[in-house]
């Protein structure tokens, strides 16, 4: 009788496990990668569609990242670089996600993020206090609702989105899942001058039109506007989201447009634009800012991806202008703020990032199954988030950035990818093999990158 029971529970195992395997196998987060097929398990197929669960799905992506490199923390001191060799181990991220349909037409999402290893208390050396010790309640990262919005779905032309929104200016943070970049690292221009990944909360419409060769998509957002508290000389605006304090400001929104074009297989070229009406309005105290007046924003960004089965190609650009940079500047903030103080707090009138990157398919020159997908790339970037300053201000020269970046990407599953690359940085000029003061800075970095669908219903 036992026997009998035992073969019975092997039978009724042998027929669940097939179709556990079918929910359980993992697909990309994003609508450009998903990945299964239950009668080849040993086979991976791209879901032709985003939209490829009934009621609930849960995921996210992670990265990990080694770099080794030969400059100190120190970058600056003394006018040229500290050139002690060091090496890094992280988490930049982890990231978890879950969309739940209440209906076809009614869906929430949202996306957690651990920054850095998440928060918690530590001990750092502050470098730029002359070398203090200092406690704080954080543990270099941050814990942070990346995206939660719910959704109403009316017609593949107009769609409504409210909540906590990924601002889609620039490429990275319209597409910034990491297999989206080639590099151990998203790229550094558009990392420094915009927030990433930016995310405010407000209001969105958004969708698609036209057919074939004409065919568009389309965002419109109104969302919270930048504070001009935590403007600074080494990332310019980035550092103006809010987000400290339990209700963000909403005196002056923003607005925001993206507009992609689509109609052509694989090309993607798109452009986006942002505006906030006065930045000072936003901050902690307004008043502080009375000499000022007010003071506009304006970003604008463009960016193209083609993706051909042999090659991949990206570029973008990002500029941008913000009003009175130089009376901003001037406003002295509380020490105990946590906004740049002193020489740092010294913004640009104008920054300039851009760059490009191309990869090549090597499996697609040979049989798919004896050949492992692996891209070669190389990447090129500049970016100076003190391009220019108000009549009369002097730039700091050691915010120019020329960047050539080269490595592989080896795709182990479509959607788990492991990377390594040498990167070579300029610093003070725009030219690569130019002269400048300061000494070039290079790194070797290795990294484990993953996005999926853990689980759907």
């Amino acid at each position: 009788m036992r026997r009998k029971k035992i073969l019975l529970g092997f039978s009724l195992l042998s027929a669940v496990l097939p179709g556990w395997a079918t929910h359980t196998a993992t697909d990309g987060v994003t609508d450009s990668t998903a990945f299964v097929e239950p009668a080849r398990p040993k086979r991976l197929q791209a879901v032709r569609h985003p939209d490829d669960y009934d009621r609930f799905r849960f995921g996210g992506y992670g990265e990990m990242l080694a770099k080794f490199m030969d400059y100190g923390t120190n970058r600056f001191y003394g006018g040229t670089d500290n050139s002690d060799h060091r090496s890094s181990v992280s988490i930049p991220r982890f990231v978890l996600a879950f969309d739940y349909k209440f209906t076809s037409r009614w869906i929430l999402s949202a996306e957690i993020e651990f920054e850095a290893g998440g928060v918690g208390v530590a001990t750092e050396l502050e470098n730029s206090e002359n070398g203090e010790y200092e406690t704080e309640m954080e543990k270099g990262g941050e814990v942070a609702l990346e995206q939660f919005h719910l959704t109403r779905l009316l017609h593949p032309a107009f769609n409504v989105r409210a909540g906590h929104l990924i601002v889609p200016v620039g490429l990275t943070n319209a597409h910034h899942e990491p297999i989206h970049f080639f590099g151990t690292s998203r790229p550094e221009g558009e990392t420094t001058v915009l927030p990433s990944t930016w995310h405010e909360t407000g209001l969105e419409l958004f969708g698609s039109f036209g057919k074939g060769y004409a065919s568009f998509s389309y965002q419109a957002q109104v969302v919270a506007g930048m504070s001009a508290d935590g403007f600074g000389r080494d990332y310019w605006v980035s550092g103006g989201r809010q987000g400290l304090f339990e209700a963000d400001n909403f005196t002056s929104p923003a607005y925001v447009a993206r507009l992609d074009y689509k109609g052509v297989p694989g090309l993607r070229v798109g452009g986006a634009a942002y505006y906030c009406h006065d930045v000072t309005a936003n901050t902690d105290k307004p008043y502080k800012y009375s000499e000022v007046g007010r003071s506009g924003l304006f970003i604008w960004s463009a960016d193209v991806q083609y993706v051909h089965r042999c090659l991949t190609v990206r570029g973008n650009v990002i500029s941008g202008t913000l009003q009175h940079s130089d009376l901003i500047s001037a406003v002295a903030l509380s020490n105990k703020s946590g906004y740049y103080q002193g020489a740092m707090r010294k913004v640009a009138r104008r920054a300039l990032a851009y760059g490009v990157e191309a990869g090549v398919n090597v499996s697609s020159f040979f049989a798919p199954k004896k050949c492992p997908v692996i891209y070669p790339f190389v990447r090129y970037e500049y970016y100076n988030p003190q391009e220019q300053g108000e009549k009369g201000v002097v730039m700091e020269k050691r915010n120019q950035v020329s960047k050539w970046t080269a490595g592989l990407n080896w795709f182990a599953l479509p959607n788990l990818v492991l990377k390594a690359d040498y990167t070579t940085r300029r610093i003070g000029t725009a030219k690569l093999f130019g002269s400048s003061s300061y000494k070039s800075e290079n790194e070797w970095a290795l990294g484990i990158a993953y996005v999926g669908w853990f689980t759907r219903r």
